[in-house]
């Protein structure tokens, strides 16, 4: 094998070497890249978890509650009606049984 021969068998194993190497090089890059990338996926899911954690409960939308219902009489009012029943009764207009149901209505007994 002459000098063209250890030459050509250098430059052999010099290339083959130098295409491993690259190889290796670009897989390693690849694993670090991927090991990187599945870190900032991690934080981003802590990140927004903290986040959620700090905000607060969004409400659902709830319609506005129905009107209060109107309030019985008030006292003033029961007494007026009361003292109209009685006029009416002192007339002679109401009998003592519709005087005592018309009572009964109005305080709700």
């Amino acid at each position: 094998m002459g000098l063209i021969g250890g030459i050509a068998r250098t430059a052999v194993v010099a290339g083959t070497a130098t295409a491993v190497s690259n190889r290796v090089s670009r897989r390693q890059a690849n694993r670090w890249a991927e090991k990187d990338q599945q870190q900032a996926d991690a934080q981003a899911d802590e990140q927004q978890q903290a986040y959620e954690q700090q905000q607060p409960p969004q409400q659902a939308y709830a319609p506005p509650p129905p009107p209060p219902e109107p309030a019985a009489p008030a006292q003033a009012d029961v007494l007026g009606q009361l003292q109209q029943l009685g006029e009416l009764k002192a007339a002679g207009v109401l009998t003592e049984e519709e005087f005592a149901a018309q009572k009964a209505k109005i305080l709700g007994s």
